[in-house]
């Protein structure tokens, strides 16, 4: 675990990947992340997407390390009282429900300024804390699918499904990146509240955010009947598909082994490095050089030229090539072949690790490379209500309140 954020506490009040990984990221960067849940059952991302041992799913595994669980019912008096005996300690809350919720359970935004003035409220919600949908639950699909990510068509029985588009330029729009985004927000406003004490309020909403990350299809597409020269671009839809209208030098081929590489010799440049590389001179002029980029998509009959000239060598071979002659290109890794290619160990992203509850498993860590040192499970994903008796102890809590900010009483049914 890095410290870059070592001294900074967060109280972080959310659920399922949306709620969670805005606190994995504060965590990994040195931050203690106290996360709150509700008695009883508390996070169910525990008990979703597969399990290794009973509550302890890969997913709550990796987006709750370096987290403390504390469990308080903010619904009761008692717990109300503990939460906010809590705030007064801390410098970032984290709202990783749906916009709205917290406001409702009387822990909101105002209500946390009349304790804590200088408090920074991240909201990392589905569709934000404004606007018509603002109150709507939010699973990944529904926050792409408001960002026009989400297209589809009718199959032969007349149903729905998903489907590529079209209009997916340059890849389309991808989910779930809302938490990077109210990171630097709230990075930000603690380095204005350090020089001028005010607080923030954070309103980041995964609609917005999908649009954002994608935002060079997004201006592109929505702007596409304004573009006047359609020169240097690629086509619309998938790369490879609906020939002769199909990228040709931005395009998978694949290698004498089998793998796929991914081949980008798009500027002509590296179009004739390429050539000049696997002795091809002839092929030399098959780019227009009159062009900042050229994707090759009036030249069809280059496909079935590449396709050959792939064949001649191994993915390896291609890569070392590729690093010589300074050729962009690079193998197409499945997904089971991510942690064995040499690029990827070397840069360690993904570390082996024990959890003491579900035995070894594979992290993911911090994008990054801090001072030549990598982010670190240093505290595996808690158990429900883990640290609750040492953090509420540490801030004055008796024994008795700790035990009452845990009693939930039963709910009654609807007449």
């Amino acid at each position: 675990m890095f410290d870059l954020l070592k001294g900074v506490r967060v109280l972080e009040f959310g659920i399922l990947v949306n709620g969670d990984h805005l606190g994995m990221l504060l965590s990994d960067l040195g931050a203690e992340v106290i996360k709150v849940e509700e008695p009883g059952k508390g996070d169910y991302i525990r008990d979703i997407l597969g399990t290794i041992v009973p509550r302890h799913s890969p997913a709550h595994l990796q987006v709750n390390k370096n987290k403390k669980s504390v469990t308080i019912n903010v619904n009761s008096e008692a717990g109300k009282r503990a939460f906010f005996e809590l705030l007064k300690t801390v410098d970032i809350f984290a709202d990783g429900l749906r916009g709205g919720a917290c406001e409702a359970m009387g822990i909101g935004y105002e209500a946390q300024k009349t304790i804590k003035p200088d408090i920074i409220y991240m909201a990392n919600t589905g569709f934000g804390m404004t606007g018509p949908y603002a109150r709507l639950g939010a699973h990944g699909y529904s926050m792409v699918a408001v960002a026009g990510g989400l297209h589809a068509r009718k199959d032969e029985h007349g149903f729905v499904e998903r489907s590529g588009n079209e209009h997916d330029l340059f890849g389309g729009i991808k989910g779930g990146p809302g938490a990077p985004f109210a990171v630097m927000a709230g990075l930000a406003a603690l380095w204005r509240r350090q020089r001028t004490g005010q607080g923030a309020f954070i309103d980041v909403a995964a609609s917005d955010a999908n649009l954002a990350t994608s935002w060079l299809a997004a201006v592109t597409n929505l702007n596409y009947d304004r573009i006047t020269d359609l020169t240097g671009m690629a086509p619309r839809g998938q790369p490879n598909e609906g020939w002769p209208n199909g990228s040709v030098y931005y395009a998978l081929y694949e290698a004498k082994d089998g793998r796929n590489m991914m081949f980008c010799a798009i500027e002509p440049k590296f179009w004739r490095n390429f050539c000049d590389a696997i002795g091809r001179g002839d092929l030399r002029d098959r780019i227009n050089s009159e062009l900042s980029v050229d994707y090759g998509v009036d030249k069809p009959e280059m496909r079935a030229v590449l396709a050959d000239i792939f064949r001649t060598r191994t993915a390896e071979e291609w890569t070392a090539l590729a690093l010589e002659k300074n050729i962009p290109m690079s193998v197409a890794n499945t997904l089971d072949q991510v942690p064995e290619d040499p690029h990827n160990r070397a840069r360690g992203i993904l570390v082996g690790g024990e959890h003491p509850i579900a035995g070894p498993f594979t992290y993911l860590r911090y994008p990054a490379i801090i001072d030549g040192r990598h982010s670190e499970v240093v505290e595996p994903a808690p158990t429900l209500g883990a640290h609750t008796q040492d953090v509420l102890s540490t801030i004055g809590l008796s024994e008795a309140e700790i035990a009452a900010a845990q009693v939930v009483e039963p709910r009654r049914r609807k007449a």
